[in-house]
């Protein structure tokens, strides 16, 4: 079985392959989302936390959280639902389509893990290095987060903190930074004004509309009414 093993402090990620069956046993019959102790895995795991994220068996099929079974079962899904794909199909549309239990046994190829805790020895490759993230955040109010920013602070001057610079084929150099989204503007305030104002402008044109829609039937019942008796 191979082991995907992230830790999300530093942003590695390594891959073990485990043939033996007394390690691998600790895992079995767990669900997803729990905690498994790393110190089955070997003496230079003691004192690591693992948690299980998901998985495949051996024919490629995910595991899906909520179906509490250890194989392959055929649910009928909609665009949007874990293990299925949405794109190109119909409003409303539902296929069944195979996928695994949330529980782990030998029929399982992979296995996603993160470090929950971190143990008394480094690993390496894994927690001894850090990579940096490649790309930021996009949303302002996340790179505000990220920057512990107030909303007095111009967001547009941190984005080049993670500006990436890379060459082309021809060897011609160019630079990339995230186009910043919900950025609040005056531009974007003055549409918003607009959109307001031209919504009020609508509701009072109908409002007058139908009051004078109203008077005229008044006026025609009443001229109606008066026609025969003029006669």
């Amino acid at each position: 079985m191979k082991l995907n093993i992230a830790y999300p402090p530093t942003g590695c990620q390594k891959k073990l392959e485990i043939d033996d069956d007394s390690k691998l046993r600790h895992f079995y019959d767990k669900r997803i989302a729990a905690e498994v102790d790393g110190e089955a895995l070997g003496e230079e795991f003691k004192g690591y936390i693992f948690k299980i994220m998901g998985g495949m068996d051996k024919q490629g099929f995910p595991m899906r959280q909520g179906v509490l079974t250890n194989q392959r079962v055929r649910l009928l899904m909609a665009p949007g639902d874990p293990c299925m794909r949405g794109h190109g199909r119909r409003n409303g549309e539902r296929r069944r389509k195979s996928c695994r239990g949330c529980v782990v046994s030998s029929d399982c190829s992979v296995l996603n893990l993160v470090i929950v805790k971190k143990g008394e020895q480094e690993l390496p490759g894994l927690t001894d290095e850090e990579k940096p993230r490649m790309r930021g955040p996009k949303r302002a109010t996340r790179i505000r987060k990220l920057f512990n920013l107030t909303k007095e602070d111009d967001v547009r001057k941190y984005v080049n903190t993670y500006r990436r610079t890379f060459e082309d084929k021809a060897g011609k150099k160019h630079s990339k930074a995230p186009k910043i989204q919900r950025l609040v503007t005056p531009a974007t305030l003055q549409r918003k004004r607009r959109r307001v104002s031209l919504k009020k402008k609508g509701l009072e044109k109908s409002k007058s509309e139908s009051l004078a829609k109203k008077r005229a039937i008044r006026q025609a019942s009443v001229a109606s009414k008066e026609a025969p008796a003029a006669k």
